[in-house]
């Protein structure tokens, strides 16, 4: 301030609330930041977006340049926000599904990865509940290690990481030690997960037969040639 040099913090984050452990867009104003720059999504848990904050001044001279037009939010994307905003104003951020997966304990999490796999199991999958070790994020905390639980697949993995992603809706898992986990952090019906499941290792199953029959007729026997000099005969 006394050499009159403007301080702009990049927090990134967007964290509004302390018990995050973040550092937030208030401290850093409080603090002596000009201009604080966050996101929308986040550890703020709204739609993606770029927001200024910081004294009026500032803020009414970054609306008036000319890549604040090009660079403006539409009318959906504010609404979102505004939403997101009246959460944490009404005292209900904990309802935000990004801040329902940060704060979710790690009993409740064995609890729902419990559920799971009995569902899995009444269908005819093998599998165990495992500890699950899950990440904020690289553009919020990118060294919280966050504790959980998860289901292990007795699956092979290959052809049923490509069934679950290609269904609908999709599920993206994880592989570890060889075995297909299942982190049921943000699942929020787990017997919507385990019909996903289900029906990813019917195809992958399926998959794998038909190759199996192919490779099996196209061992049948020696190739035949078709009298093209360019056939070989092996």
């Amino acid at each position: 301030r006394e050499k009159k040099v403007l301080l702009l913090h990049d927090l990134g984050s967007g964290a509004l609330d302390p018990a995050l452990g973040e550092f937030t867009a208030a401290q850093s104003l409080k603090e002596g930041s000009d201009v604080v720059l966050v996101s929308g999504d986040k550890l703020l848990g709204g739609p993606q977006a770029g927001i200024i904050l910081g004294r009026r001044q500032l803020i009414e001279r970054c609306r008036k340049h000319p890549l604040s037009r090009a660079l403006r939010a539409d009318r959906m994307l504010l609404a979102a926000l505004e939403a997101t905003l009246r959460l944490y104003r009404d005292g209900r951020a904990d309802e935000l599904p990004a801040l329902q997966g940060l704060k979710t304990s790690p009993s409740e999490l064995r609890q729902r990865a419990t559920r799971a796999a009995l569902l899995l199991q009444q269908k005819g999958i093998a599998c165990s509940v495992v500890e699950s070790e899950g990440q904020v994020g690289g553009g919020s905390l990118p060294l919280r290690k966050l504790e959980g639980a998860g289901v292990a697949l007795e699956v092979a993995p290959a052809p049923l990481l490509a069934a679950l992603r290609a269904g609908d809706p999709p599920v993206i898992a994880l592989v570890r030690d060889g075995r297909v986990v299942l982190d049921v952090r943000c699942v929020s019906d787990v017997g919507e997960l385990a019909d996903a499941v289900a029906e990813a290792a019917v195809r992958a199953t399926a998959q794998k037969d038909d190759k199996l029959a192919l490779a099996a007729e196209g061992g049948a026997g020696p190739a035949q040639s078709t009298g093209d000099p360019l056939d070989l005969e092996v």
